[in-house]
């Protein structure tokens, strides 16, 4: 499916800023499973400087630095995405997860740096033993690493309730575990730290999703988010993406914007700045099929 994406971010100070510098992941991703027909960016005061590049992970990104002294920043990108369903691997004939564990800790050249450093925890995903004992129960014996990730996932989306008000970015997966409730980041976070905590690669993935108005209602403008899923390795599928909000193996409703660690490797927008006061944050995004 092609889809249109407008991810608009407004800031409000209460103090002009005199300066201020970003970093931006809002660039989908070219894969051979999504295809970027357009992007651009709107951003007003505009910068004195911006530099394109791919990060570490091979994510593109904007360096901005905006000099000119303001009191509002406004950051609209736009972008048309065309995203082909993946042929969705046999979860039940994938490798048995001791084995993709004990190669990715002994390695012995069976695994390149772009899996083994996604085993390693990260500050959102630090192993603590209620996630040792929830992964557990989905990794039984000898029981194929995919089929257990799906199980996973599903009883994440199950035994959660996605409460936008229950948490907030620095919120740890203790926590998450505890109250059962939280946003679509902490359930990615959740997931991964599971994962990792069993020595298996995981990693996170940032982007959109297409969503639908309940019925007999129009969509709203502005009414859509960012999500977040996660990615798992096996040996004979590769990286295989996994939608625990959702209870869902993503196809082609899902948008890659891009892939790290945790959120703190690809937050859509961060910065420091110079100045300003009580920053106030407005988003809005909306995902659209093209007709």
């Amino acid at each position: 499916m092609i889809y249109d994406v407008s991810h608009r971010t407004a800031y409000d100070y209460g103090k002009p800023v005199l300066r201020s510098e970003h970093i931006l992941y809002l660039t989908p991703q070219s894969t051979p499973r999504q295809r970027v027909h357009r992007h651009s960016l709107l951003i007003e005061p505009a910068p004195s400087t911006k530099i394109g590049l791919d990060d570490y992970f091979g994510n593109s990104s904007s360096l901005l630095a905006i000099e000119e002294e303001h009191s509002e920043l406004v950051i609209h990108a736009r972008s048309t995405v065309e995203v082909f369903a993946p042929s969705p691997p046999i979860v039940a004939l994938s490798a048995p997860w001791e084995q993709v564990a004990s190669q990715a800790k002994s390695n012995g050249g069976v695994h390149d740096i772009g899996v083994l450093q996604f085993v390693s925890t990260s500050r959102h995903t630090r192993a603590v033993k209620e996630a040792i004992d929830f992964a557990s129960a989905s990794f039984p014996l000898r029981r194929p690493v995919l089929e257990g990730a799906l199980e996973l996932t599903q009883r994440i989306y199950a035994d959660f309730a996605f409460d936008s008000a229950a948490t907030d970015i620095s919120t740890p997966v203790s926590h998450v575990l505890q109250e059962r409730r939280g946003v679509c980041q902490d359930f990615a976070h959740l997931a991964i730290t599971c994962l990792r905590a069993l020595g298996l690669p995981a990693r996170y993935v940032s982007g959109y999703l297409l969503t639908y108005p309940p019925p007999g209602t129009e969509k709203l403008q502005g009414a859509d988010a960012s999500h977040a899923w996660i990615s798992v390795w096996a040996p004979e599928a590769g990286w295989v993406d996994f939608d625990p909000t959702n209870g869902i193996m993503p196809a082609d409703e899902h948008i890659t914007l891009a892939i790290g660690r945790d959120f703190d490797d690809v937050s859509p927008v961060s910065g420091v700045l110079l100045g300003g006061s009580r920053q106030r944050m407005d988003v809005a995004v909306d995902v659209a099929v093209v007709a």
